[in-house]
C-alpha cells in the first residue's frame, strides 16, 4: 500500500493478491459447510456417495451462479459411456426460473454458467457442454483407483453423510391361531429387505411383528379349549394342530348357540384379564408363536412381536386424548373421526362401546411417534390398505400427534401373489397355499435342479444342504424383491430356478465362481489387500467400466430409501455380475500354459477387482436376504 496525502492507495498488485484470497476463502468456505453438514452425521471411513458428491458440487456451482435461485434441486444422473460418467441436466428447470426473476438465458447459456462455478475437487476430470444444456461428467481415473483400492482393504461400508435415525418397521404380521400363508409372504420378505438396508445404514431399527392376538375370535378360541382341556390352567394344553383346532372351533361357533354365547362371555373375561383365562390365551399365542419361528428360521427373518394386545390398555388413553380434543363425532351411536379432505371415517368406538382396527392402529402410530420418538415409522402392508392408512395418516396430524416435517411416516404397499394363470395364487384344492408348503416345495425343486446339474458328484452331503436352502429360499425372496413392488406378480418355481438372466440361482452361481478364481489360484486375502493397496491401474477399459460400477453401490443404496423399492438393487446386482462376465472373458486374472494347465502369472490387480467385485454382491446378497455360499 502506498500513502499520498494521508489518503491510503492500494497498488494494483495487491489488489490482485486480495481477489486472490476471496477466491481461495469462498473455496474453503465452500468446504467448511459441506463439512458442517456432515460432520454429525457422517462416518469417515464410510464408503463414499460419488452421485452425492457431484450434486453438492452443482448445488455450490448454481448458488455462485445464480445466487438469487433458492432451495433449487439438483438433478445428477448416471449416464452411458458415449457421454461420460454422470450427467447434470437441471438447465432446463433453472432456465424456466430465471425467467420468473426477469432473466432470460436459454438452457445451455445457463450451463455454461454453472459449468464455469464448479468448484475445484479430487472427483471431476471433464466437464463437456452437451446439447441444449446437458452438462457430462467424466470421473479422474485416480479418484476411481483411489476408491476401489479402499473397497478392498477397508471392505463394503455404509456411505458417507446418511443421518442416522430411529426407525420403526411394522412388517409379516400374521394372526395367532392361524397358519402363516402365501399372504403374507410379500410383507415378510419386503419388510425384512427394508430393515438389512436401514440397518446397514446405521439407523436404529426396531422390526414390528404387529400379529393379531386379540379380539372377538379368542373367546370361541377359549371356549373351545374349555371343553377340550378342562384343566389348561393347571397344566399346558398339548395343542398339536392349531389349524384344526382354529376349524372346530369356528364350527361350533356358526352352529351352537349356547356355545357362541359362551364364547362371548370368555371374550368378557379375556378383555377383563381374568388370570385364567389369560393363561389359556397366553397358551393359545404360545402354540403359533412357535409355528411362526419355524417360518422366520427358515428365511432368516428377525423380528420382535408386538401384538394388537399391546395397545390394549392405550385405546382408553387414545379415546380421551381424541375427546378432549373434540374431534370424534357421534354417528347412530359410534364415535367416529374425520380427517380433513378424506370422505370416510374412522370408527373410534362401536355403538357396543367396543373398540375397532381403526382405534389400534391410532393408539399404535401415537406410541410410535410419541412414546417411542420415531423419526420414521414403515407400514409394510398389501396396497388394499393403502386407503386406510391415508386416513390414518390425516387423522393423526389432525389430532396434532404428527408433524410430517419432524417424522416421516409412510404405507409401503404392494401387489398380490399370482398363480401362473394370473390368478389369485391357490393351492390345487383352491386353497389358501401354507408358507410351509411353499418352502418345502422350494427345498424339493432346488434339490432337483442341483442334481440335474450334477452338483451332486462335486459336493459334500453339507455342501450339497447348503446350496440347496440357499437356492430353495433365496429364489423365493429374490424372484418377489426383483419386481416393482407395487404391482402383482407370477409365482413360478420354473421361472425362479433358471440359470439364466436376473434370477437368483443365476447371481448365485455366477458369485461362487467368482470366489473359486481366487481359491483356485491359491491366493490370500492378504495378497489381494496387498495388490488393492499397492495401486490397482485399470488400464483397460473394461476394468474401468466395471471398478465405476461397482463405485455406484453407495448411491444405489440411498436411492433405495427414496421410496423404498428394492427391485433397482437387484438390477444393480445383475448389472454387476453381467459387467463382471465382461471384463472376465477379455481380461485374464489367471494365465495359464496351454500345454501343461500350469499357472503361469497371476495379474494381482485383476483378483482385486474380482474381490472387490465379489465383496459388493455379498452385501447385496446380505440386503436381498439371501444366503450366498462359496461353494455351489
Amino acid at each position: 500500500m502506498l500513502k499520498s496525502g494521508g489518503v491510503v492507495q492500494h497498488d494494483p498488485e495487491d489488489a490482485s493478491e486480495v481477489e486472490k484470497l476471496v477466491a481461495e476463502n469462498g473455496k474453503l468456505n465452500y468446504r467448511i459447510n459441506i463439512m458442517k453438514r456432515t460432520a454429525s452425521k457422517s462416518d469417515p471411513n464410510g464408503m463414499v456417495n460419488i452421485l452425492g458428491k457431484l450434486e453438492e458440487l452443482f448445488d455450490s456451482a448454481i448458488k455462485k451462479a445464480f445466487p438469487d435461485i433458492k432451495d433449487f434441486q439438483v438433478v445428477v444422473v448416471s449416464t452411458t459411456p458415449n457421454f461420460g460418467d454422470y450427467q447434470f441436466n437441471g438447465a432446463m428447470s433453472l432456465s424456466k426460473l430465471l425467467k420468473t426473476l426477469g432473466k432470460s438465458l436459454n438452457p445451455r447459456e445457463v450451463a455454461a454458467a454453472v459449468q464455469k462455478c464448479v468448484p475445484p475437487n479430487e472427483v471431476i476430470e471433464t466437464l463437456d457442454l452437451a446439447g441444449p444444456g446437458f452438462i457430462n461428467i467424466k470421473l479422474k481415473a485416480s479418484f476411481v483407483q483411489e476408491q476401489l483400492s479402499l473397497l478392498v482393504t477397508r471392505g463394503i461400508r455404509p456411505p458417507c453423510g446418511v443421518e442416522k435415525k430411529r426407525v420403526m418397521v411394522d412388517f409379516s404380521s400374521p394372526n395367532i391361531a392361524k397358519e402363516m400363508h402365501v399372504g403374507h409372504l410379500r410383507s415378510t420378505i419386503i419388510g425384512d429387505s427394508i430393515c438389512r438396508l436401514l440397518e446397514f445404514l446405521g439407523h436404529d431399527v426396531l422390526r414390528i411383528n404387529h400379529v393379531g392376538d386379540w379380539g372377538t375370535q379368542f373367546g370361541m378360541l377359549l371356549a373351545h379349549l374349555e371343553d377340550r382341556f378342562p384343566n389348561f390352567a393347571e397344566e399346558t394344553p398339548p395343542i398339536g394342530d392349531l389349524q384344526s383346532f382354529y376349524k372346530e372351533s369356528k364350527i361350533r361357533f356358526d352352529s351352537d348357540a349356547d356355545f357362541k354365547k359362551r364364547a362371548y362371555a370368555c371374550v368378557v373375561k379375556l378383555q377383563s384379564h381374568d388370570p385364567v383365562y389369560i393363561k389359556g390365551w397366553q397358551a393359545i399365542c404360545d402354540v403359533s408363536r412357535r409355528e411362526f419361528q419355524k417360518i422366520y428360521d427358515r428365511l432368516d427373518i428377525k423380528i420382535k412381536e408386538r401384538g394388537e394386545s399391546f395397545y390394549q390398555d392405550l385405546m382408553k388413553k387414545t379415546v380421551m386424548l381424541l375427546e378432549e380434543a373434540g374431534v370424534l363425532k357421534e354417528d347412530e351411536g359410534r364415535k367416529v373421526m374425520f380427517a380433513p379432505g378424506i370422505a370416510v371415517p374412522l370408527t373410534i368406538v362401536k355403538s357396543d362401546g367396543g373398540y375397532t382396527y381403526d382405534t389400534s392402529d391410532m393408539a399404535a402410530i401415537r406410541q410410535r411417534v410419541h412414546d417411542e420418538a420415531a423419526d420414521w415409522v414403515v407400514y409394510v402392508v398389501d396396497l388394499g390398505q393403502s386407503g386406510h392408512f391415508e386416513t390414518i395418516f390425516a387423522c393423526a396430524e389432525f389430532a396434532g400427534w404428527l408433524d410430517r416435517k419432524k417424522t416421516r411416516v409412510e404405507h409401503v404397499g404392494f401387489g398380490v401373489v399370482l398363480g401362473e394363470d394370473r390368478k389369485k395364487f391357490k393351492s390345487r384344492s383352491s386353497e389358501t397355499v401354507r408358507l410351509v408348503d411353499l418352502l418345502d416345495e422350494g427345498l424339493r425343486r432346488a434339490k432337483e435342479k442341483l442334481i440335474e446339474k450334477e452338483r451332486d458328484k462335486v459336493l459334500t452331503p453339507e455342501e450339497l444342504e447348503s446350496a440347496q436352502q440357499a437356492v430353495a429360499y433365496g429364489c423365493i425372496k429374490y424372484s418377489d424383491l426383483a419386481h416393482n413392488r407395487n404391482g402383482d406378480y407370477v409365482f413360478s418355481f420354473d421361472k425362479m430356478l433358471e440359470d439364466k438372466g436376473n434370477t437368483a440361482v443365476y447371481l448365485l452361481y455366477a458369485y461362487t465362481r467368482i470366489r473359486s478364481i481366487a481359491r483356485t489360484a491359491n491366493v490370500t486375502d492378504e495378497q489381494i489387500k496387498k495388490a488393492a493397496a499397492d495401486g490397482i491401474p485399470l488400464s483397460h477399459e473394461k476394468e474401468m467400466k466395471l471398478a465405476k460400477l461397482l463405485l455406484r453401490f453407495p448411491e444405489t443404496i440411498v436411492r433405495l430409501t427414496f421410496d423404498l423399492c428394492l427391485h433397482p438393487l437387484c438390477e444393480f446386482l445383475y448389472e454387476v455380475s453381467t459387467t463382471f462376465t465382461e471384463f472376465y472373458d477379455v481380461c485374464y486374472c489367471v494365465e495359464k500354459d496351454r500345454t501343461t494347465g500350469q499357472i503361469v502369472h497371476i495379474n494381482m490387480d485383476r483378483m482385486a477387482l474380482c474381490e472387490a467385485t465379489a465383496n459388493v454382491m455379498a452385501q447385496c446378497f446380505s440386503l436381498l436376504g439371501l444366503k450366498p455360499i462359496q461353494k455351489m
